[in-house]
């Protein structure tokens, strides 16, 4: 019998001609954002002081000011398509995009997704040269990967390093799955891409794990293959449908792994079927474990948002799970995600989440968890030692009042948190199953 093995990928002499090859695919882009002088004006020790008042009024009559950013991003298609990070363009009141031939063109945003970030802009210009993308699936730890960006300013920097790790989970989003890499990343390398040896894209360039806010070797890029399912539905919508399952999901651990007689802890474990929604129009049933999408393996919970974040309303998926220790394929119509679930609650000021999986309260919900309230958010899932599992909420229940303000959405509850430092506690009203509760939510400090 014959073994072949696969050989490790050899380190290049050089990365040089496929800079040469590649230089002309990155972009600059700088944004421009108007701001009043209150935005942007200290505030001095002692809340109530004269002096507060003082330069309140005086910086009140200044008139707005420029606020400037850069980052990085990419030529989709000749036809001017160029694609970044939605925060690099986040509140911007003008983007200008540079090519590496130095020229400058006011771009026009086109769409954005938030939840992946990724934002697509239009430029009017000719004999643009468009990336490559590649099979980011087939990425391996190990390669080799080379980022060219705009970090500090500094044009078409060109670093490299390998693959760390790939599906990383640092809490930015319900559809986390990020390449590590320890190719130098910093400030201003934010939307622009990660080739691999080929010349492909296979990422994203878009957060790094940093104490000092410079590189530390801990970069993270959002796979090619996760980003590269909304482009065409940002360039002809300017948002993004999401699909879901409707059902909540959680990890198995080593107590339903024995109760279920699986062999391993790999899957979502489903201890809840929305009433009416796809699952259940297709006979998923709480108990049963989810352990594959279309043959794609589900080895934790967070991955099976991502699989079906592939997907569209109305397209027709494989679902592979264990129900009483056997093995079925279950094909589902997913459907359309409500625009306001989303994974967690986050204050976009401290960066702070909440650890809540939530979604906005309709009839069907209403009427299911036997709630009193007209509003509110229903709490979908608790991430283990968040500050809202110490609080003692519980899936099921409906946030429906914080710090006395009523919450309608998620967006309203971010505002909420916004108002709130980094440290402090949010007062929340809680409506379960028509019982009335309270929970104290300590925000973590900084």
């Amino acid at each position: 019998m014959l073994f072949f093995l696969q050989t490790a990928q050899a380190m290049p002499d050089s990365f040089a001609d496929l800079v040469a090859e590649q230089r002309n695919t990155v972009v600059n882009i700088s944004t421009t954002q108007m701001v009043s002088a209150r935005q942007v004006m200290p505030q001095l020790p002692g809340g109530h002081s004269p002096f507060n008042q003082f330069f309140h009024d005086f910086l009140g009559q200044i008139p707005e000011q420029e606020r400037h950013a850069l980052g990085t991003g990419f030529i989709l298609s000749s036809k001017g398509y160029v694609v970044t990070n939605n925060h690099v363009i986040d509140g911007a009141d003008k983007i200008v995009v540079k090519t590496s031939d130095g020229k400058e063109y006011d771009a026009t945003l086109i769409g954005r997704d938030v939840k992946l970030d990724v934002a697509l802009l239009k430029i009017k210009a000719k004999g643009l040269q468009a990336v490559i993308l590649a099979d980011s699936d087939k990425l391996r730890v190990g390669d080799w990967v080379v980022a060219i960006g705009n970090p500090f300013g500094l044009e078409q920097t060109v670093t490299a390093g390998i693959v760390s790790a790939r599906g990383r989970v640092i809490g930015s989003g319900p559809y986390d799955d990020f390449i590590q890499t320890d190719a130098a990343i910093n400030p201003g390398n934010s939307g622009g891409p990660l080739f691999n040896t080929k010349g492909e894209i296979v990422g994203i360039n878009t957060a790094i794990y940093s104490r000092s806010g410079g590189n530390n070797g801990i970069g993270f890029a959002i796979p090619i293959n996760l980003a590269h399912s909304v482009f065409e539905e940002l360039r002809k919508t300017g948002h993004v449908q999401r699909a879901r399952l409707g059902v909540m999901i959680r990890d198995v651990d080593q107590e339903t792994m024995k109760a279920l007689g699986l062999k391993d802890k790999s899957g979502a474990l489903v201890p809840q079927v929305q009433s009416g929604s796809a699952a259940d129009k297709a006979g998923i049933q709480a108990g049963d474990v989810i352990v594959s999408i279309d043959g794609d393996k589900i080895k934790k919970s967070h991955d099976l948002p991502i699989r079906i974040a592939r997907h569209h309303p109305g397209d027709k998926v494989i679902v592979g799970l264990i129900r009483e220790g056997k093995h079925l394929n279950v094909p589902v119509i997913v459907e359309e995600m409500d625009n306001d679930e989303v994974a967690s609650a986050e204050a976009k000021k401290n960066k702070i989440t909440l650890g809540l999986a939530l979604a906005k309260l309709n009839k069907d919900t209403r009427k299911k968890f036997n709630v009193r309230v007209q509003h509110g958010l229903v709490v979908l899932a608790v991430q283990p030692g968040s500050p809202a599992a110490r609080a003692g909420v519980e899936v099921d229940d409906v946030l429906y009042k914080v710090n006395g303000q009523l919450v309608k959405n998620v967006s309203g509850l971010s505002e909420i948190m916004d108002k709130v430092e980094a440290g402090n506690t949010l007062k929340v009203l809680i409506d379960r199953h028509g019982n009335q509760a309270f929970a104290l939510i300590r925000l973590p400090k900084k």
